[in-house]
């Protein structure tokens, strides 16, 4: 009993050995893909699928893009395509642009299309933007003419990737501030927004005229105004903050001035205030000195109470009784 007891414990281990030694023969050996690769005319070495495992490629990329291209008629090296996977490429990607490209009449060998994608550009959107160009709309773009009237314009842009330029060439946003600067030049060149609004297309000849799409990756076929509104008098509108602001500042000196009189009159008042403080003490000198005597005084006295009496009639409008009115 014991002995076919481990009899059977030894066929159940000798079982899964053997199937684990099958299971990772079959990962190591892809014998599909190696099927599938000598039916396609595209072959590939057992050995160079098993060192595709062992250098972690998977080898279903690297088998399936080599007989999408070998079908299109593009011969790729195993060696090629496996260094594009391992630097951090799109493998499938990259064939597939060089098919479309193939197709089209464009020129695009693997090292520019391989350059293109690791610098992290689609090469793929890439090729179709050669044979499809794209249409970028602009944003609204105000500008002002020489009149002082601001116009609101939208432009629509055609530009075609310009694959010898894609790898160190500017992307959209270089096209979009280029298109909205010379819109911008152009209408703030006009003499009048009326010109403009007669003759848009002056705008995108003149843009067109200044070759904006060098050093980009695009290539600019055309520029076509969508739509120019009219915005705000902005000339007026400068004018009359200018005038208030002119008037703010007459203002200002005008409150300084007045401050600076005040000021002079009240100094001019402790003038007068001082000199009459100065008054008896100059009459104790007379006195003591025998310059004015008793009647003097009484009759200075006389005086200053007149002088009184007859600023506060002049003060309350009433006219003194006299004889005579009587």
């Amino acid at each position: 009993m014991n002995d076919l007891m481990t009899g059977l414990v030894g066929s159940v281990g000798l079982l899964v050995v053997v199937v684990a030694t099958l299971a990772l023969l079959l990962y190591l050996v892809p014998i599909p893909l190696w099927i599938a690769a000598w039916a396609s005319g595209a072959y590939v070495g057992l050995f160079t699928l098993i060192a595709m495992r062992l250098r972690r490629v998977p080898p279903a990329t690297i088998v399936t893009a080599r007989i999408s291209a070998v079908k299109a008629g593009i011969d790729l090296s195993i060696n090629d395509l496996e260094a594009h996977f391992l630097a951090g490429g799109n493998v499938m990607r990259v064939v597939n642009a060089m098919i479309s490209a193939d197709k089209a009449n464009i020129p695009l060998p693997f090292k520019r299309a391989a350059a293109i994608d690791l610098a992290g550009r689609n090469v793929l959107e890439a090729v179709q933007m050669s044979v499809i160009p794209k249409v970028i709309e602009t944003p609204r773009i105000a500008a002002v003419a020489k009149d002082g009237i601001q116009l609101i314009a939208v432009s629509r842009v055609t530009v075609r990737t310009n694959i010898d330029r894609l790898v160190g060439g500017a992307g959209e946003e270089t096209i979009m501030a280029r298109v909205g600067e010379g819109m911008v030049s152009t209408i703030g060149s006009a003499k009048s927004h009326k010109d403009v609004l007669e003759n848009p297309d002056h705008i995108s000849k003149h843009i067109l005229s200044k070759g904006l799409d060098a050093g980009t990756a695009f290539e600019i076929l055309s520029i076509d105004i969508a739509d120019v509104d009219v915005g705000e008098n902005i000339g007026a509108k400068l004018q009359i903050d200018q005038a208030n602001a002119d008037k703010q500042i007459a203002q200002a000196k005008a409150e300084e001035r007045r401050a600076m009189a005040v000021a002079l009159e009240q100094e001019m008042r402790a003038r007068v205030v001082e000199a009459e403080a100065e008054v008896p003490r100059a009459m104790a000198e007379a006195f003591r000195a025998g310059n004015l005597g008793i009647m003097d005084y009484y009759r200075m006295q006389n005086m200053q109470a007149d002088t009184a009496m007859r600023e506060e009639i002049a003060a309350t409008g009433d006219t003194p009784a006299t004889g005579r009115d009587k």
